[in-house]
């Protein structure tokens, strides 16, 4: 059986232009909302990524139409041809849990298999699918997936223990149809989720925001359909501003509204790095190297979850001893051995390190890391885990002694528009092939 790798020969600092499209977190969950309109959708600025065709393939087989003409999205809703999502889905993302809401409204009744997406930690259903029991739905989680039946949803009230995105996400797509209104405390408030409510707002749906972490949703009878142009991934931004930084070069980022990175931009200068700022552009350098840093993850504002994969990195390029301490998901740090065997110097810890105690404290998660730089790298034969860390090893790669062999690439060409053709611009010496 062949497999995709990409060989990496690590070619000098890596510069140029890199333009981020939408987020990978965001065009999906448009998607699923468009089922929810009686006209057809449009979005545009979407990806190329591998979450957009997964997602398409299970709206198509719902019923519904998808036609994509270069960065634009069309989704046309149809009569539910089956509301159940095929197991052949089963694992792959994180998607057809969302679905469950939209399809209750459409059809009364659901099957969706169990929820998917990297192994970076516990996606407990447990707050998606008590919230959609206090819709009044009937909900029975089965060993290949949930099964959910509804006659009408009514608008309730939904206190969330922790701001997941996906369960605020599951609660807004349920309220906007239902009966009366719904409100939700302890939502999320990433700017995905501020971007998905006002792509709601445009299709009629009843919504605001109130302060601490509470939204207000008053249902309406029918959505239309909308437009919007998805804004630029700040994963992905901030992903490319380090890979100029780790190997001493300047990436510019367009795409990428500065507001979406204001924790990020004040994370990197505390480490010495320099900006550039426009309304069209952001460009790090750091001439003068690195120094360390203790950052602690966290729920949005907050430093995000999926930008401390590449931050680990980075620490191995900066003097002295950097600390992360991940508070958001307690196996996000399962890609630090591959990051070891190239030579990294990091040592992995079940305490809180470099923040408060967080829910993690007395568990036995790895979640705290103490990283020593300035590490020299070396190129390895590596098996990427997950998207972020998938990326992270590119970065190491990119900066190690020696050719790398990277596998598992399927994961970052999920998650990143044309990975392979961003980092050759930046004149990063990488070629992907079949073995």
């Amino acid at each position: 059986m062949t497999e995709q790798v990409w060989e990496i020969e690590p070619s000098g600092p890596l510069r140029g232009d890199v333009t981020v499209r939408g987020a990978k977190n965001a065009v999906s969950k448009h998607m699923v909302a468009a089922m929810l309109g009686d006209a057809p959708s449009t979005i545009r600025n979407a990806p190329d990524v591998g979450e957009v065709g997964i997602t398409a393939a299970m709206l198509e087989h719902l019923g519904m139409e998808v036609e994509r003409s270069g960065d634009q999205l069309q989704i046309s809703p149809g009569p539910v041809a089956d509301p159940n999502v095929p197991k052949a889905f089963t694992g792959l993302n994180r998607i057809p849990i969302l679905m469950l809401g939209p399809l209750l409204h459409r059809a009364g009744e659901a099957f969706v298999p169990l929820v998917g997406g990297d192994p970076i930690g516990r996606r407990p259903i447990d707050f998606h699918v008590d919230a959609l029991r206090a819709f009044g739905a009937e909900v029975e989680i089965a060993a290949d997936g949930i099964h959910a039946r509804a006659s009408r949803l009514r608008g309730t009230r939904v206190d969330l223990p922790y701001p997941s995105v996906g369960a605020t996400e599951t609660v807004l797509l349920a309220a906007v149809l239902a009966e009366g209104k719904t409100v939700i405390r302890g939502a999320a408030t990433e700017p995905e989720i501020i971007e998905l409510a006002l792509f709601l707002q445009r299709m009629g749906a009843g919504i605001s925001f109130s302060p601490d972490r509470r939204i207000v949703v008053e249902g309406v009878e029918r959505l239309g359909g909308a437009e919007t142009t998805l804004a630029g991934d700040r994963i992905e931004a901030f992903s490319y501003l380090v890979a100029g930084l780790v190997t001493r070069g300047e990436v510019r980022v367009h795409g990428c509204p500065q507001d979406r990175l204001v924790t990020a931009i004040t994370t990197l200068a505390r480490m010495g790095a320099q900006f550039e700022i426009t309304d069209d552009w952001i460009m790090a350098s750091a001439p003068e190297g690195l120094r360390p840093a203790a950052v602690q993850t966290d729920t949005h504002p907050g430093f995000a979850t999926d930008w401390q994969t590449p931050l680990m990195v980075l620490f191995t390029q900066a003097d002295g001893m950097s600390v992360l301490h991940e508070t958001v998901y307690e196996n996000r740090l399962a890609y630090v051995p591959a990051l070891q065997s190239m030579g990294a110097e990091i040592e992995v810890y079940d305490t809180c390190l470099g923040g408060p105690a967080c829910r993690y404290h007395d568990t036995s998660a790895l979640h705290s890391a103490v990283v020593r730089g300035v590490s020299k790298l070396r190129g390895g034969d590596v098996t990427m885990p997950d998207i972020r860390a998938g990326f992270s090893a590119v970065l190491a790669a990119a900066v190690a002694e020696g050719p790398s062999t990277l596998r598992g690439v399927h994961h970052i060409e999920r998650g990143y528009h044309h990975p392979v053709e961003q980092f050759q611009n930046l004149g990063l010496t990488l070629r992907s092939r079949s073995r």
